[in-house]
């Protein structure tokens, strides 16, 4: 429960609780505080059997620590039944985001500028391609409307 708490913290806070109230009445606060949190413990773990026995026979092995969805989706992931692990493994997302942006920016990709048809030397490839990215963006472009505006 009190695993980020150093033995710093703990030493402050037991002056700051007898310096508040006192040596003769910690006990007595100690006491109360450790009842507190037994009695919400409890009432906590009564409201998640009460819940689970209301949902049915088929949520045994439910636990409310799954509606996080990061603990879900972690959950989701581990168990693979749908193949998940084929597709994420398969899927390589930053050569994909580096493919669309060379195509976006008009340039070409690692795998065809290789092949020795595509390349091209000297300033004349630079103006083709510029060339090539102003006659795309003409026929690309979405018509202007006025009316939207």
């Amino acid at each position: 429960m009190f695993n980020d708490i150093g033995a710093l913290e703990v030493v402050t806070l037991v002056v700051l609780a007898v310096l508040v109230f006192g040596p003769e009445k910690l006990p007595k606060v100690i006491q109360d505080v450790t009842r507190t949190i037994r009695k919400i413990r409890e009432f906590s773990d009564s409201a998640k059997q009460d819940i689970r026995n209301e949902l049915g026979p088929e949520f045994k092995d439910f636990e409310f620590e799954d509606l996080n969805p990061k603990t879900f989706i972690r959950k989701q992931l581990d168990n693979d039944e749908l193949g998940l692990k084929e597709i994420r493994n398969g899927f390589d997302l930053k050569k994909e985001m580096a493919e669309l942006t060379d195509a976006v920016h008009g340039r070409e990709s690692e795998s065809s500028s290789a092949s020795p048809s595509s390349s091209s030397s000297g300033s004349g490839g630079s103006v083709d391609m510029t060339k090539k990215r102003e006659k795309l963006e003409l026929e690309e472009r979405p018509p202007y409307d006025l009316d939207a505006t």
